[in-house]
Formats: structure tokens, C-alpha cells, sequence
């Protein structure tokens, strides 16, 4: 399918609230049904909202395991690959990076990018023009540790 294809983004709600981790999981899981290879999901939300644990689910429902998925902020770049030794995700998170897009010339964007979904932490104008988001999500903390997140699925 396409990034445009309505039929993707349908089965998605376009804001839930979260009362759990697990539930954000399953969020995360269930979304994963819905990306192509070539997806882009940025993730925006405070620090500790619930960004990393949303990949942990959809890590588990591109068949990586989550297990592994762990908040890049040091690494910058987390790949995540399923038992078949294929890339099955891919994950940054910018938040120590500048705005300038030369910063991320290191991971050789959008080119080394192919073959996967991207999930982006911390979105700054440089990744935007290196690698417009398909999905944008938006994580708030609300009161009682519970999440309201806003999906914005691809535009057709």
C-alpha cells in the first residue's frame, strides 16, 4: 500500500487515551500492521511520556524483538532485526542533536533508510528535510500517569 492509501490509516484511531505501558504497546503493535518499509513515524511527547515504549510495540508487531528496543539517545540509531537477520525497524531519537541537517550525515540519510520503517524521536527541522515523516504521533502526559496520544496518519 501506499503512504497515501486511506485503507491504512482507518483501522487506526486518531487519539486514544492510555491508561498503561502495555496498552501503549499494543498501540504500537497494533500501528505496525499498518507501516510500509518506506514509513517514517515521528514520535513527539516529553521526556519519560511513552515515545520508546510505543516502539517496543512496534518492534514486537514487525516481528523484532522488543526486548531489545531501548531509547537510542546515546547511539543516536538503534536497528532492531527480526530472526531472519532482516532489518525489521529502525530507531533515532535527535534529542542531542542541533537543527542542522549536516549532523545527520553521518547515518547517510534518506538512502541507508531504504528497506525498513523509521521511527524519529525529537523531530528537528534538519530530519524534516531529510526525511519528511509519513506518520506524525504526539504523546501527552496526563494526570494519573495515563497518555492521550494523537496519530496523525499519511495524508492521501
Amino acid at each position: 500500500m501506499s503512504a497515501g492509501d486511506p485503507a491504512r490509516a482507518s483501522s487506526v484511531p486518531d487519539e486514544l487515551v492510555s491508561g498503561t505501558a502495555a496498552e501503549t504497546e499494543r498501540l504500537g503493535e497494533a500501528l505496525a500492521r499498518r507501516l510500509s518499509s518506506s514509513d517514517v513515524v515521528y514520535l513527539e511527547g516529553d521526556l519519560g511520556a511513552g515515545k520508546t515504549t510505543l516502539v517496543r510495540g512496534l518492534a514486537r508487531g514487525l516481528g523484532a524483538p522488543e526486548r531489545e528496543v531501548a531509547s537510542p539517545t546515546f547511539a543516536l540509531l538503534h536497528e532492531y532485526v527480526g530472526g531472519d537477520g532482516r532489518v525489521r525497524l529502525r530507531h533515532l531519537d535527535l534529542y542531542r542533536l542541533s537543527e542542522d541537517p549536516r549532523e545527520l550525515d553521518v547515518l547517510g540519510l534518506p538512502d541507508a533508510f531504504a528497506g525498513a520503517p523509521a521511527c524519529v524521536e525529537w523531530p528537528k527541522a534538519g530530519i524534516r528535510e531529510l526525511l519528511p515523516p509519513t506518520w506524525e504521533i504526539r504523546i501527552e502526559t496526563l494526570a494519573d500517569d495515563r497518555r492521550r496520544i494523537m496519530i496523525r496518519p499519511p495524508q492521501p
